[in-house]
């Protein structure tokens, strides 16, 4: 069974993240969703929220790809996690050169670690390039119109949060 892990924080999912696991589900059995637990990060939504959004979206993906999509939440290494829900393959979306240049050290230092496990860059589709769930709440702060970014299940997660 073909196994790869797409790795990110996802709060919230954005339709840039469903691209990216659409077409990744493509190439793999089985895709791994990996929510990561930053701490740092200050996520606006709880691992449990974040995790649900992942399940809730992915479900038609599960049918229109034919993989198994689920979600793993984590709090390990990258590639520990990878090792954990035995993929063999870890998927990073890129958006722009900047992402490559942070992705390109990660991959040196994965394999580094495990020369096993492959990293493959799946690069934005154009009409997501500029999508970046740090943006989708900073404009859904400022009373901006979200839907072009994130599903309408998100949408709406994100104006109940943000009413409160």
């Amino acid at each position: 069974m073909r196994t790869a892990l797409y790795p990110g924080t996802f709060d919230p999912i954005t339709l840039g993240h469903i691209d990216i696991i659409r077409r990744a589900a493509l190439m793999v059995d089985r895709l791994v969703i990996g929510v990561a637990i930053n701490r740092d990060k200050g996520p606006m939504f709880s691992l449990e929220e974040r995790v649900a959004m992942i399940e809730a979206e992915c479900v038609s993906l599960c049918q229109e790809t034919g993989a198994e999509i689920v979600a793993h939440p984590f709090e390990n290494l990258l590639i520990d996690c990878a090792r954990d829900v035995g993929a063999q393959t870890i998927v990073r979306g890129l958006r722009a050169v900047a992402d490559f240049e942070y992705e390109y050290q990660m991959v040196g230092m994965n394999r580094a670690l495990d020369d096993t496990i492959e990293t493959v860059f799946l690069m934005a589709d154009l009409r997501h390039q500029a999508i970046a769930s740090k943006l989708v709440k900073e404009i859904a702060r400022l009373g901006g119109d979200v839907s072009k970014f994130v599903p309408p299940r998100v949408k709406t997660a994100l104006d109940e949060r943000l009413a409160r």
